[in-house]
């Protein structure tokens, strides 16, 4: 078991803290300032970064992140480049790093080279979108022995066996999203979201994180209530998009995070430990 994603969330309990867990494109807008994005997600104060690897078929993705994953490829990103992104940032980056990919480049690389190669770079926890969970266990199994964490995606729509079945199977945390389609910012969290981490905090010790939607203070707040962490991706996605040929893409990360995190970080004045 990745130690970085346990530690992280024990801190995030100890400091009675909800976490941030931020998602990112490697290689969008290119390898070089994708390097530099996931350190200011750090120095920022994101929890767990998590870097998805571009695919040309991301069904999973609305269209921000579908058109972030283009401007990698575009860029000449692959599995190898995310891998060698995370290998420069790993030794100045505090928080744990999860990759969050589909299948098919993890097999084209080959499921144990993937895993050595993962491990090997400092990646902490693995995600694998399309994995249908009843054929996740010698995937989950490589990983696991690799020593990283195989994270688990739930929906609303998932059965209570399935759940069971990613509680047993999970490592690290479990990733419910909030809403059922693609990736993408909304207004609202979505009605279903504490249910959701209801259902799975009944079968699972692991922490929750919850996504899909997310964009603002209060959203991060909401989710705060029935999760440990909340998950932001194509709001993020889309400040990096707006900025990508402005000399202020790097400040306009931070501070997009910083507010972010307004209304979960404990006042420093009140005595409570800043993670």
């Amino acid at each position: 078991m990745s130690g970085r994603i346990t530690d992280t969330f024990r801190r995030l309990k100890t400091a009675g803290r909800t976490g941030l867990v931020t998602y990112v494109t490697g290689g969008d807008p290119d390898l070089a300032r994708s390097t530099e994005i996931v350190r200011a997600l750090d120095r920022a104060g994101s929890d767990v970064i998590e870097v998805g690897v571009p695919f040309s078929d991301p069904l999973a993705d609305g269209p921000v992140i579908q058109r972030a994953s283009e401007r990698a490829l575009a860029a000449g990103v692959t599995l190898t480049g995310v891998l060698k992104l995370v290998s420069q940032v790993r030794a100045d980056v505090h928080a744990a790093i999860v990759l969050f990919t589909y299948v098919n480049p993890v097999f084209r690389m080959g499921t144990e080279q993937f895993a050595a190669r993962a491990a090997a770079v400092g990646v902490d926890g693995v995600l694998v979108l399309d994995l249908p969970i009843e054929e996740a266990g010698p995937f989950r199994q490589t990983i696991v022995n690799a020593g990283m964490d195989p994270i688990f995606l739930l929906s609303p729509t998932t059965t209570d066996h399935r759940l069971q079945q990613a509680a047993d199977l999970g490592r690290g945390f479990l990733y419910g999203i909030s809403r059922l389609g693609v990736t993408g910012a909304r207004d609202e969290v979505a009605s279903g979201a504490s249910a959701l981490a209801a259902r799975i905090r009944a079968v699972s010790a692991l922490p929750v994180a919850v996504g899909f939607g997310l964009s603002r203070p209060e959203h991060i707040r909401e989710i705060g209530e029935c999760a440990d962490a909340a998950v932001v991706g194509s709001a993020l996605v889309n400040v990096i998009a707006q900025e990508a040929e402005s000399g202020d893409l790097i400040p306009a990360v931070e501070r997009y995070i910083a507010w972010l995190r307004r209304d979960i970080d404990p006042d420093p004045g009140g005595g409570a430990t800043v993670v």
